[in-house]
């Protein structure tokens, strides 16, 4: 048998019995060399039984079957989807719904997975956001998506910021850092490259919107530093796990 998942919970979820919210991490699982853990990446080279059988190990803990699994294939956009059955989709980076007995699904392994609570309307999200993602302001437009379609409104919401690459590893060149805004770049002094805070660019995003500040969580931890608890895409350099962040109403 393997070891059981040990996903992390937020804490700022942490009131709402209806409410299911987990991040994975590669505790557990069935996989070997070198996704050894508990990959749930459907875009790797893993066995595709092992997938299955850490998939189903993972929503089995968190009281849901894989079958009520939302999930689709991410592509660094900004399309926002409102879920209205489990299943797999194609082309969006956010996912939303009220229904219950949906897990909406996200996949990340340096990326940051976000997830969204209206305890009000009783709403939720699950959010993908890479650097191409936080530039189109993805979690912003999920936000927005959720008023829409919900009256959700932003003051009234809880946002978890997961586990993904921290400024300190997130190196990147020109093309990339001149897109972003001074208090979220650092410049290295002996090259033309720099450093991205995806985090803090994320958190002001959801401040902008409304969200108030003592209701976002921001994960402490970095993929890449802890290969302990996870997978990392740019420290294991592409070949490597993916973790879920879900959410979900029993």
């Amino acid at each position: 048998m393997p070891i059981p998942p040990q996903p992390i919970y937020p804490k700022v979820f942490a009131n709402f019995p209806i409410l299911v919210a987990a991040q994975s991490t590669r505790v557990g699982g069935f996989s070997e060399h070198p996704y050894h853990g508990l990959n749930l990446g459907s875009h790797t080279s893993d066995d595709p039984g092992m997938l299955i059988k850490n998939k189903e190990l993972f929503c089995a803990q968190l009281g849901f079957d894989l079958s009520q699994s939302a999930k689709s294939h991410q592509v660094h956009g900004d399309a926002v989807l409102e879920v209205l059955e489990a299943g797999s989709y194609e082309g969006y980076d956010a996912l939303v719904t009220k229904q219950r007995g949906i897990l909406l699904t996200v996949s990340t392994a340096d990326c940051v997975p976000m997830l969204v609570y209206d305890p009000v309307k009783e709403t939720i999200a699950a959010v993908h956001a890479g650097w191409k993602g936080t530039l189109l302001d993805i979690v912003g437009k999920t936000i927005r998506k959720m008023n829409e379609i919900y009256g959700s409104r932003a003051e009234d919401m809880r946002v978890y910021i997961g586990a993904c690459i921290d400024r300190c590893h997130f190196e990147v060149g020109p093309e990339v850092w001149q897109q972003f805004d001074e208090p979220h770049r650092w410049l290295k002094e002996d090259n033309d490259k720099g450093y991205i805070d995806l985090k803090q660019v994320n958190f002001d995003l959801l401040t902008q919107m409304g969200v108030k500040e003592q209701n976002i969580e921001v994960s402490p931890y970095c993929t890449f530093d802890r290969e302990d608890l996870f997978y990392s895409h740019r420290r294991d350099r592409g070949i490597t796990g993916r973790m879920w962040s879900v959410i979900g109403f029993l």
